[in-house]
């Protein structure tokens, strides 16, 4: 059965178009739109949806209240809809924390053209969200459609694969999600000693997000955390985000690990790519890193979870019942990248755990 959809935003333009766009995909209708939360709460009452789209500010009540409401007395699976800006990053972030499976940037709108890649962004979202595991939610399963995608590259196209590694003894952490990834990356970073080894982030989110993101981080864990910058030193004690769209990559620079920022082509459709950053980290780092692929649609990560395993990492991946979306750590662990599946709870756990056996022995948990 399709994908039943209701549209909740203020503006009459935006609810037309998104109408226009989902009603055209065959796999999903819209059951009907809402101008603001109030009307929406009877909406779903009348209409049972599977995906709500939520604009982010919202007249008659804040939409975070809605939000934090609905998740409460109706968990559903729940797209934001927001404009790029600072405050609706911030807004937007605590709305992932609240219970949103995901969000989309609300696209400048031309009318003679529709939305276009912006359109595409939102259903396959939608797409996503529909199958997102909600606790306390049933949930018809949606038959998938066949869509015409664009080309998947590799992590072939920024970089290529390597052997061999420069002797050291340091230790550094890369970490990569997407869908349902904020909230897991905040429950493994929070729980991290504050002299942990260096930890690389790529998180799959647009640019006018990451940084919002990492201050939020930052204030939340023992560890610094920041947004990358291009040949910084990855010191113990610090955690670098992927900017948005653009690629983080681990390198080295004589005995010590650097950042490398790259613009390279999206790799398995995204950038940043996770694919990318364990490539770039099996690459420079081998034995000395430790790997963790957390919820996430799709495959991005799988073939460089691989690849570090391959070259002595050790590998961790987010277990199905705690994902949001079983996708990428599904993959890695078919392809045999994987040493360990792991509850969310347990990872940052069983990461000092290692890290303690092999030598490390300062945390100050």
């Amino acid at each position: 059965m399709p994908i039943k959809v209701l549209i909740v935003d203020d503006s009459a333009l935006m609810r037309k178009l998104l109408s226009e766009l989902i009603g055209a995909q065959p796999d999903m209708t819209v059951v009907g739109t809402a101008s603001d939360p109030i009307i929406a709460r009877e909406r779903i009452k009348a209409l049972n949806p599977d995906v709500l789209t939520l604009d982010v500010e919202m007249p008659r009540m804040d939409g975070l209240c809605f939000l934090e409401k609905l998740m409460r007395l109706r968990p559903m699976p729940v797209v934001m809809v927001s404009s790029l800006t600072d405050r609706s990053s911030e807004i937007t972030l605590r709305a992932l924390e609240l219970g949103a499976v995901d969000y989309v940037a609300k696209p400048n709108l031309d009318i003679l053209h529709g939305m276009d890649e912006s359109g595409q962004e939102i259903v396959k979202k939608i797409r996503i969200a529909a199958s997102a595991r909600i606790k306390n939610l049933a949930r018809r399963a949606s038959t998938p459609a066949t869509f015409a995608i664009e080309k998947k590259l590799t992590a072939d196209a920024v970089l290529p694969q390597m052997s061999g590694h420069i002797a050291t003894t340091e230790k550094v952490v890369v970490l990569g999600a997407s869908t349902g990834g904020t909230e897991a990356i905040k429950e493994v970073l929070t729980a991290m000693p504050a002299d942990s080894p260096g930890m690389l982030i790529t998180q799959h989110m647009p640019a006018a997000f990451t940084n919002a993101f990492a201050i939020r981080l930052d204030g939340a864990c023992r560890m610094s955390v920041k947004e990358a910058c291009d040949g910084e030193r990855v010191l113990p004690g610090h955690a670098y985000v992927a900017p948005g769209g653009r690629h983080l990559l681990l390198a080295r620079s004589g005995a010590n690990y650097i950042t490398r920022i790259a613009d390279g082509p999206p790799v398995c459709r995204h950038r940043p790519s996770v694919d990318v950053l364990f490539r770039s980290a099996a690459n420079c780092a081998g034995k000395n890193v430790i790997g963790v692929i957390l919820t996430g649609m799709g495959d991005d990560g799988a073939q460089g979870m691989l690849e570090m395993r391959e070259a002595g990492a050790f590998t961790l991946a987010q277990d199905e019942d705690s994902c949001v979306v079983y996708g990428m750590p599904k993959e890695a662990v078919a392809r045999g990248g994987v040493a360990e599946v792991l509850p969310l709870a347990a990872i940052a756990g069983r990461i000092i755990e290692h890290l303690c056996r092999r030598g490390i022995q300062a945390f100050r948990v």
